[in-house]
């Protein structure tokens, strides 16, 4: 896996995607775009990845695409339309896109150069918006104050729980 940060100007969001679908079928990569706002970081990324292709691994995945099925799990939701809501958005966005092949392949490399050209270079990472997130992974102020554990790991239990609601 590898990511990919910057800023996104997207006209079109379909548009945007397909130039996405079109870099991973070129490199024969999955390449999904997330709004940076709502990520938490690597390790929650890393994580939906992991978990999409253990679903695919064992035929359970929810989506026929890798990408999608790599959102669902980052969003921690089943339903396409309440996931897309971690996506880019037409206008300029913070984003961090995931190139991931389901096997290990120099492609991921020449993949993530190319969707490197379609952003403007920007640390985006971690500089998630924390009541974006809390709001869409409904972490509330009592389960905060219930625990020690930090949003990152909150929301790396809600990527996880997917698989449980399965």
């Amino acid at each position: 896996m590898r990511l990919v940060e910057g800023r996104a100007t997207v006209e079109s969001v379909d548009a945007f995607v397909a130039e996405l679908g079109d870099v991973g079928d070129e490199y024969g990569c999955a390449v999904q775009a997330f709004d940076a706002r709502a990520v938490v970081d690597e390790a929650h990324l890393r994580r939906a990845v992991e978990l999409a292709d253990r679903a695919f691994e064992r035929g359970e995945n929810v989506a026929r695409d890798r990408g999608v099925e790599i959102l669902l799990y980052a969003a921690g939701r089943r339903q396409i339309d309440q996931a897309l809501a971690l996506g880019v958005r037409e206008g300029e966005v913070p984003a961090v896109v995931v190139v991931h092949a389901s096997e290990e392949s120099g492609s991921e490399r020449a993949a993530a150069e190319a969707v490197y050209d379609l952003l403007a270079p920007a640390e985006t990472l971690g500089e998630y918006d924390e009541q974006r997130v809390r709001s869409f992974y409904d972490v509330t102020d009592a389960e905060r104050a219930a625990t020690d554990a930090s949003l990152s790991e909150l929301v790396r239990e809600r990527v996880a729980l997917l698989t449980v609601e399965k």
